[in-house]
This record gives C-alpha cells, structure tokens and sequence, in this order.
C-alpha cells in the first residue's frame, strides 16, 4: 500500500506538540502496586535493600511476576531495567511473563555439582522429573554446600541428605519444605562460657588496638575464605584509610566442595560474630555487613534470631549489624561482586585497583573477611599467637578446617594442622576410604582448586605449597575420588559448573567457559587448542572465575593424559 504525504503535513506535525496517549514505558498496575506494598511492609525503599525487596516478593508469590517488577521499580524510583536487569542475574528468582501463568506450587533442587555427581545425582534428577508434573519443578542446580551428605536435594527449603527417589517423595507428600532447626551455641550460652568478654573489654579500654593487631599478625593467620591474605596485616591496612570504614564478611561459600562455613555458623554462630565486632573495633568501623547465601535458609533464620538476642542486650555499645542475603550467584563469593551484591547490583567483579581496601561498600574502604577467619579471632587472643602459630605440620603453621567429601568413610569438616598431606587426612581423619575404593586422584581446592593424582598425596596442604602443581588450596574443599571415577568427567562437571556461574561480564570467561566444556566432551581432547583457550581465560579474565576455571582441566591434560589421549 503506498501512503502519500506532502510537505505542509509533515511541517505541521513538526510544529504541533502531540500529547502522548500514555506515559512511556510499562505502566503500573495499581493491584500489583498495592501488593507490593503490602508485602513489603515498613521495609525502607532503599537501592541497595532491592534485593531483600525481590527475595519478600518471591518468598511471597513463589515467583516475580512482570507486574510486581514494574511495581517495585515505581516504590524504589528506579527504572525497569535496574530491577530487571537484578532480578534476571540470580539464580533463586523466578521471573514469569506470562500474567495468566502459575508459579510451580514447589520447586525441587537436585544438586549436580562434583561430589553429588560421584554419587548419583544424575540418577536422582531423573528419576524425580516428571513424578509430580507440572506443579512440581525439578531443577539441576550448583553447589548447595552439602557435599558430605552427597547427594543432596532441597525441597523448598529443606535439604534431604544421601537423597533418594523415595526419600524425596516422602518429604512432599508429607509437605516437609520449611528449614530445618539449628540449634547451635545462644547468646546466652555464650555469654556464660565468657563469650562477648573480650569485645567488651576492647570497646572499654581494656584492649589496645595495638597490642590486638600485633597478635593477629603474630598469629600467622591468614584468609581462609580462599585468597589467603595475611589477617593482621589487612586489618592494619584498612585502619590506616582515611575517613569512614566498613566491615563485611563473606558467608557466601559457593566453591563445590566447601562446607566449612556453614558446620561453624549451625554450631556456634556467636564466635564469629565476636570476631567480627573485635575487627570493626580495630578498624574503627561502625558498620558491619554479614553476606551470607541463600541455600544456607535454616542459617538465616537462626542468625536473625542470635542477632536479635544480642541486639536486645549488648555487653558494649554495638555498630550496626546488616545481615543479607545472597540469591543463588557463586560469583558473589568474589569480594567486589558480594559488595556490589550488598549494593542492590548485580553480582559483577569491580577493575581494579582501586582495590576492596580502599574502596568498598558504598565507596567506603571496607576490610572484607570469610567468616571462618573471623571465627578464630577470640581463641587467638585468649590463648596468644603461639598457640595459634604453632598447630601447623611439616613446617606450615596454623589449623586448617578441611571440608572432605567424595570416597572417603567419614567425610565431613575436620580441623586439622596446616600442611597435612591429603594421604594423612584420609587416613587419621577420615576413616579411610570406603571400601572398595583406593584413592585414584583428589580435588585439593573445590572445583577451582585443581586436580592430583594419588602419586601427589603428600604434598603439604596449605597455602603457597600447591601452586608449583598448577593448583591451591583456596577454601580448603578436599574432594577425593577413586579409581571408579573418572578425572575427565569431573573436570568436565566443574567446567560446566563454571559456565553457569560466569557473570558474564567479560567475553574470555563467559565464552571460554562454554566452549572448553564444549571441546572437553570430545573423547580425543584437543590439547593444543584447550591450552590456547586456557592461558586466554586466565590472562584475560576479570576476576578468579575465569582464571582459574581450566586449572582442573589442564591437570588432567598433565597428571590423567592416558584418559584424554
């Protein structure tokens, strides 16, 4: 169809200023706003409480419907995309278009990461898909930080232990979804056994910040959330900045394999809070941010509830306590990433510098710490340096808690000495392996941390003796596997485990992730070609993700060639 229109029409609509028939972009539905609203409550409409607002919404609807979002926007003054663009790059949230469709009435999560896929996670998944139909969904998802209990499934929020098809079925039938109870180590409990005495007597003069810094750099500790940075030497650093100062600790351990957070939190939560309030002592800070992630829900409910009752009784004037939480992103694990989580982003690693230290939460310079760090400030300066220093084997100093899963009798956290070789692990603490298995190979830092074979067993486990291996330590998630299993397919699952987890920010890690899992699937692997993909993720990658996603690749191509001849 032709459409003529001459010059004096167009002229006149140039002049004529047309009013729009609607605002621009989503218009707001005054039901969905109202709903938001009621669900929110009194919660201040702040940016950086946008994704407690997402997580009240989802808890809520069992979803975030397209209407809520739009709402939320309009509560918070952002735009649409700012909400979309948050909501859209968590796992945990579950966003339907669709105004006439119904969120699943349970969702089903069925762990796959490398330890549960030892032991059958796969067999699992399949055997629940389809049992409920639509109404319940199945999905496959990462790490839930179970791995002794391997395999693992959460129904709503409540995770079944050495899952199986019946055991599964039994807990939705019998509508067993709500976490479970933690009992662990109260306000009270601790207060008697001395607990919060130290702080106190920092906060009232009894401490000098000197004296407490010397100890902890004395002590030999150092970051046990995967980097390893000197403790003492951090908190040094952080209170030399000028202006105001932050403290944030990382409880979001994402790294299949890693538990160890999550044993101490469910068994004496109030020691790692002491920790915390000694270091934003030290610092001079008046903020303290816990980020603790989502899978961890029957810990979040205790956690408010410990802080609640320490809150409502303070042995010294206390900062201001932030708990967050997570939304199912490994990534936030990285120390930007959580601090730009905490700021109602999405989970993205910063450039640097300027680094965490210097400029941090809100742009504050923040002393960011893993909470099992902060779990052994009181015992060190209770019992001094030496003490601390001195637990340490073939010549590493310090105490070391091992998250040891895979084929081994009694996996589980296991505190042990720094520098234990895997061998010496296994055998004095882990019962040994299980039987009819002999130790063919083991994951010495979680998924990231790389692959030895058995003929690598006494290699000291500790920071700095694994790199000249191509590996590290990192959290300490020592996952161990026989010679029923196959090195290249686990290298494979944390590979794969990888490209979902990318953020996506930067093209070496976002694709190079996707392609080596792709090449990695080839029964001949194309050594040359992986190598070539592997040096450009870790030269080229913003963060740790993408650096060190083909370490367990490349020790396969090294210590298991006969596997990908």
């Amino acid at each position: 169809m032709n459409v003529s229109v001459d010059a004096a029409g167009i002229e006149g609509g140039r002049r004529r200023k047309r009013k729009r028939a609607m605002a621009k972009g989503r218009q707001v539905d005054p039901t969905a706003h109202n709903a938001v609203r009621e669900v929110l409550g009194d919660l201040p409409r702040r940016r950086d409480l946008l994704l407690e607002c997402l997580h009240r919404l989802n808890d809520r609807f069992g979803c975030l419907r397209v209407e809520h979002l739009a709402a939320l926007a309009e509560e918070l003054r952002l735009s649409m995309t700012e909400v979309y663009e948050v909501a859209s790059f968590y796992h945990h949230f579950d966003i339907i278009r669709d105004p006439q469709a119904e969120a699943p009435a349970l969702t089903i999560r069925v762990c796959d990461s490398i330890t549960c896929a030892m032991c059958g996670a796969e067999d699992l998944a399949r055997a629940l898909e389809g049992r409920w139909g639509a109404n319940v969904r199945i999905q496959r998802v990462s790490c839930v930080g179970r791995c002794e209990a391997a395999p693992v499934a959460v129904v709503g929020n409540k995770p079944i232990r050495h899952a199986t098809a019946g055991t599964v079925a039994a807990a939705v039938a019998t509508h067993e979804v709500a976490p479970e109870a933690i009992e662990p180590v109260t306000y009270s409990d601790y207060c008697r056994g001395g607990g919060y005495r130290l702080w106190a007597d920092c906060v009232n003069g009894k401490r000098d910040r000197e004296s407490v810094l010397k100890t902890m750099e004395d002590s030999s500790l150092r970051g046990l959330g995967g980097a390893g940075f000197p403790t003492g030497r951090k908190w040094r650093l952080v209170g030399k900045e000028p202006g105001l100062r932050v403290v944030a600790i990382n409880i979001d351990e994402g790294e299949p394999g890693t538990f160890k957070d999550r044993h101490y939190l469910e068994h004496d939560p109030h020691r790692f809070l002491e920790g915390a309030l000694i270091a934003a002592w030290a610092i001079d800070s008046r903020e303290i941010y816990l980020y603790l992630r989502d899978e961890y829900a029957a810990c979040r409910v205790m956690l408010e509830r410990e802080l609640a009752a320490l809150q409502a009784d303070p042995p010294a004037a206390l900062p201001n306590i932030h708990l967050r939480r997570g939304a199912g992103a490994y990534i936030a694990g990285e120390e930007s990433a959580m601090i730009e989580s905490i700021e109602g982003r999405r989970a993205m690693p910063r450039l640097r510098p300027p680094y965490v230290a210097q400029n941090g939460v809100f742009g504050l310079a923040t002393l960011e710490q893993n909470m099992e760090t902060m779990h052994w400030v009181r015992e060190i300066l209770e019992r001094g340096p030496a003490w601390f220093a001195s637990q340490g084997r073939h010549g590493r100093k310090g105490l070391r808690s091992f998250s040891l899963s895979g084929r081994v009798r009694k996996p589980g956290v296991h505190l042990a000495p720094a520098g234990i070789t895997v061998r010496e692990l296994i055998d004095e603490y882990g019962g040994g392996m299980q039987d009819g298995h002999e130790l063919y190979g083991y994951f010495p830092g979680g998924a990231s941390g790389g692959i030895l074979p058995a003929a690598k067993a006494d290699i000291p486990l500790d920071f700095d003796t694994l790199q000249p291996y191509g590996c590290f330590i990192g959290s300490a998630a020592i996952i161990v596997f026989s010679q029923h299993d196959r090195a290249r397919e686990l290298a494979r699952n944390a590979m794969r485990f990888f490209a979902h987890e990318s953020c996506g920010q930067c093209t070496p890690c976002r694709v190079g992730t996707v392609k080596a899992a792709e090449l990695m699937g080839a029964r001949h692997w194309d050594h040359g070609l992986l190598d070539d993909l592997a040096r450009v993720m870790v030269e080229a990658s913003i963060c740790g993700l993408g650096q060190a996603a083909p370490n367990a690749m490349n020790c396969v191509i090294k210590y298991f060639p006969d596997e990908v001849a």
